[in-house]
C-alpha cells in the first residue's frame, strides 16, 4: 500500500493522483464510509433545495469529511489526502463514488 512517506508528493494530472488515492482507499469499511457520506451530501443538497433552505448547505463539509475522515483515522489508520491534495482529493472522491456505482470498485471483501 502506498504511504505518504514513499510516495510522490506532486502529480501533474488527476489520472496520475487516482491510483494513489484508490491505494489510500485500501480498507472496505473506508470505502464505504466515504460512499455514505458522498450520498449524504447528495441528499443534504436535494433537501436545501426541495425545502428552499440554504442553510442545511453548511452541512455537507460536516457529513462529506465527517464519514471520510473517520473511515480514514480509525479504520484505514492513514492521513486523508485531502489534507495534502485538497483539489485532486476531492475529484477523487466523487469519482470514487462514481466507479463503486458502477462496479469498478467494490465496496464487499
Amino acid at each position: 500500500m502506498a504511504t505518504e512517506s514513499n510516495v510522490q508528493t506532486q502529480f501533474q494530472s488527476f489520472s496520475e493522483f487516482y491510483p494513489y488515492y484508490l491505494a489510500e482507499h485500501a480498507n472496505l469499511t473506508c470505502r464505504k464510509l466515504h460512499f455514505i457520506g458522498s450520498w449524504l451530501v447528495l441528499g443534504v443538497i436535494a433537501s436545501s433545495i426541495m425545502t428552499g433552505n440554504l442553510a442545511l448547505l453548511w452541512l455537507i463539509p460536516v457529513v462529506g469529511y465527517g464519514f471520510a475522515w473517520v473511515g480514514h483515522f480509525f479504520y484505514e489508520k492513514n492521513r486523508p489526502a485531502t489534507f495534502r491534495h485538497p483539489l485532486y482529493s476531492l475529484l477523487g472522491d466523487w469519482v470514487m463514488f462514481k466507479d463503486i456505482l458502477i462496479g469498478k470498485v467494490s465496496l464487499r471483501a
